[in-house]
């Protein structure tokens, strides 16, 4: 039986318009992360962004929808079944992104609309998925 992970993450867009796209473990992805006990699933998406990007000012919109994954987690070697809750976010101004290099994130990058094409040929189906459902 597969272990149920909650996670939240943000489809994050600046003043110009351009989609804030982290790249990890060899994949163009996007912040996001497990639920912690006692917070929201809004709480959980805006943290895991701040967390993950070093972003520190995030004005969180509107909830865009939910993906589901399944994968092997070596770390308790189990199968797990990830449902991720997605909402789309603003981060305003010039602010200073930072990885988080123990989350293994490698790049940040501010994507164009027309650069997003590019970046999910290197992608996952349910991050592909989440990106065009907004398009």
């Amino acid at each position: 039986m597969a272990k149920k992970i909650i996670a939240a993450g943000g489809l994050v867009f600046n003043d110009n318009n351009e989609l804030l796209m982290i790249f990890r473990r060899g994949k163009w992805d996007l912040p996001k992360g497990k639920l912690d006990e006692g917070e929201t699933i809004e709480q959980c998406a805006v943290r895991e962004v701040q967390e993950e990007t070093g972003l520190q000012s995030i004005t969180l919109d509107s909830f865009l929808g939910t993906t589901h994954h399944e994968y092997f987690e070596p770390r308790i070697n189990s199968d797990v079944f990830k449902e991720t809750h997605w909402y789309k976010m603003h981060a305003a101004g010039k602010q200073e992104l930072t990885p988080q290099t123990e989350e293994d994130i490698e790049q940040i990058e501010w994507v164009s609309e027309k650069d997003i094409p590019q970046k999910l040929e290197n992608s996952y189906p349910n991050i592909i998925d989440i990106i065009h459902s907004i398009q």
